[in-house]
């Protein structure tokens, strides 16, 4: 599935150096650690983590703020994990904030993940070509119009907030603000640190 936006970045672009694990201190391998051998390392496709040991997408970022970085993923971790929403609204959402802020990292990881879920090809092109993408489950109507809403307005009218109240209950509708928040920061940090796709996706665009 191809990115919704063009990418010129590669490796000698980055911005932040990639940590291997020899030159980690003792706070950066704790996060390296929680990130490769916990709920992300346990389910597949969680980080992606080059030859060297380095770690591809956001989480090279967080090994060099530890501090932040730490909490960062724990907070990813539990959206992703440990969360109350369906996986597909889930990721519906993230698509969506991916698509927003043109995001080709978070497009091209969480597409794969859309993929894997069984999400239909027809709604990630809608969200990739700026369509209305038009769900039948009505969980994920709901989750793909209150994010469009919170992307492009920063809040929600009474009418929005009851209409997804009406199929989400307070802790999921929690989750997915946090949610749209949460990838919005990712989006940012990727596109400041000059992080892209992989050459092999940027490829099948």
């Amino acid at each position: 599935m191809s990115s919704p936006v063009e990418v010129a970045m590669d490796a000698e672009t980055q911005r932040l150096p990639a940590l291997r694990p020899e030159q980690l201190d003792a706070e950066q391998r704790a996060v390296y650690d929680a990130l490769t051998t916990g709920a992300r390392g346990r389910n597949a496709g969680g980080i992606e983590i080059a030859a060297d040991g380095s770690l591809a997408g956001p989480f090279n970022a967080m090994l060099h703020a530890p501090q932040v970085g730490g909490v960062l993923q724990q907070v990813g971790a539990a959206l992703r994990y440990s969360g109350v929403l369906p996986g597909r609204a889930r990721e519906l959402a993230v698509l969506l904030v991916a698509a927003h802020h043109r995001s080709a990292y978070e497009w091209y990881a969480h597409a794969v993940i859309a993929d894997r879920l069984g999400i239909e090809a027809e709604l990630v092109d809608a969200i990739r070509t700026g369509a209305e993408p038009r769900p039948v489950d009505s969980v994920e109507r709901a989750v793909v119009a209150a994010t469009r809403e919170l992307l492009d307005t920063g809040d929600l009218t009474d009418a929005s907030w009851a209409a997804v109240r009406a199929v989400l209950d307070e802790a999921a509708v929690v989750e997915l603000v946090t949610l749209v928040g949460y990838y919005g920061l990712l989006a940012l940090q990727l596109r400041v640190f000059r992080v892209s796709p992989p050459p092999a996706a940027r490829a099948r665009k």
